[in-house]
């Protein structure tokens, strides 16, 4: 039996315009519909969502939160309001959208407290619903902060560059924080698009490195692919990883000392994002007056070009 094609998860299949597998970002180029209300996880959301987008959704709840309460409040009568049942309309609807916020709070009421039964009993069970909002809140924002992420930088682009009497495709990484990512493993994946037996079908790669493992990061890691008799890019030209749709995916994974956990980092680059015969540039240097090392991090994508 036919052993079958390697497919690292990305499906062999296509039709019509290709877009690139994997956004500079590390995000996998993939729209998902016919999810239903089920498939939503709000916690999944806001643990991985932005920080701005994370601060507007918990403004966001608060006020919709304390509307909610207002209309209840004024659906019960203003007049259980204490303090706010003798305003105008517009300062009794204000009135109690403030009792609502210092009751969800657990802050107080001021100068409005309720009264009545009905009024207690909605009071009682706004402030349940702050303290547990407020539990809610706090605890995301402790799995924000306490999330494992690795801030791997990666060069802008790649280069075809001379090597050992041949050629090598390259990329390099740095890491951005000050935290100690060690113990690091890549894997580099070539990706093509190609007209196979009348259809259309992507082809992955596993390309060979030079050194797929480092021990520590403190400075740049160059990831090295020698062009050999043996690689999928020999005698390639750049027409023909044009031709192709050449994507190449780029996965690490190392040891996050801070956290005590691995983190995983990707990203790609497509074919028109390789400078052929060029050579990355230093991207540190050694201080003249301490004699440490200088990591300059806005130049892990400096390159060099020949003259």
């Amino acid at each position: 039996m036919e052993k079958p094609a390697f497919d690292p998860g990305l499906t062999q299949q296509y039709v019509g315009t290709l877009k690139r597998a994997l956004n500079p970002n590390g995000q996998f180029n993939v729209r998902r519909t016919g999810a239903t209300w089920r498939d939503a996880h709000p916690y999944l959301f806001l643990i991985g969502t932005s920080w701005p987008s994370f601060a507007g959704a918990l403004v966001a709840a608060f006020f919709v939160v304390n509307l909610f309460f207002t209309a209840l409040y004024l659906a019960i009568g203003v007049e259980h309001l204490k303090g706010a049942e003798s305003r105008s309309v517009g300062s009794k609807v204000l009135g109690a959208f403030f009792f609502s916020t210092d009751t969800l709070t657990t802050l107080g009421s001021g100068s409005v407290f309720p009264n009545g039964i009905a009024a207690n009993a909605l009071a009682a069970a706004e402030a349940m619903t702050g303290v547990a909002g407020l539990a809610l809140a706090t605890s995301l924002l402790f799995g924000r902060f306490a999330r494992p992420s690795a801030r791997i930088g990666f060069s802008e682009g790649m280069v075809v560059a001379p090597y050992m009497g041949g050629s090598s495709l390259q990329l390099r990484t740095v890491n951005r924080r000050k935290d100690d990512v060690i113990e690091l493993e890549a894997k580099l994946l070539l990706m093509t698009a190609e007209w196979v037996e009348g259809r259309h079908l992507r082809r992955y790669f596993p390309l060979e490195l030079e050194r797929d493992s480092v021990l520590f990061m403190a400075l740049t890691w160059t990831i090295v692919h020698p062009i050999s008799e043996s690689s999928p890019l020999y005698k390639k030209t750049p027409e023909d990883l044009a031709r192709l749709q050449a994507e190449f995916i780029v996965l690490l994974k190392g040891f996050d000392e801070t956290f005590g956990q691995t983190v995983y980092t990707r990203r790609s680059y497509r074919y028109d994002e390789i400078e052929w015969g060029a050579r990355f540039a230093p991207a540190f240097k050694v201080d003249e007056e301490d004699g440490d090392l200088r990591l300059e991090l806005d130049r892990v994508g400096a390159i060099e070009r020949p003259s």
